[in-house]
């Protein structure tokens, strides 16, 4: 089964920046949204930004406005997550998903293709 691969977590200090980046080899990206959620420990995992066929972003989780933005290169089969000002609510393990829809769906389930996630944290 074909699988996107996250890499680009790590240790990063309050304030400071993370590029995240997701491989989807195998997949025809153009036709497809892409989105990245977490989840931290002892909590579900939420979205966190989707970026739908034609570029457009749709943001999951509000505390993350103004400090993440998602962009992809379809021909590269890549997706980013570039994280800026990170806090410590920030950590979490991040995860990459592929819908099988062009539009950035509000449902976790039309997300069909997972990474493993990679791990980011960000100390208090």
């Amino acid at each position: 089964q074909l699988r996107p691969v996250e890499s680009g977590g790590g240790l990063v200090q309050p304030g400071g920046s993370l590029r995240l980046s997701c491989a989807a080899s195998g997949f025809t990206l153009e036709y497809y949204s892409i989105a990245w959620f977490r989840q931290a420990p002892g909590k579900e995992r939420e979205g966190v930004l989707c970026i739908n066929e034609t570029g457009d972003t749709t943001v999951y989780a509000n505390s993350v406005k103004g400090r993440f933005s998602i962009s992809r290169d379809n021909a590269k089969k890549m997706v980013w997550l570039q994280m800026n000002s990170l806090k410590p609510e920030d950590t979490a393990i991040y995860y990459c998903a592929i819908s099988g829809w062009p539009h950035c769906s509000t449902s976790i389930s039309a997300f069909g293709a997972w990474g493993q996630g990679t791990q980011v944290t960000v100390p208090s």
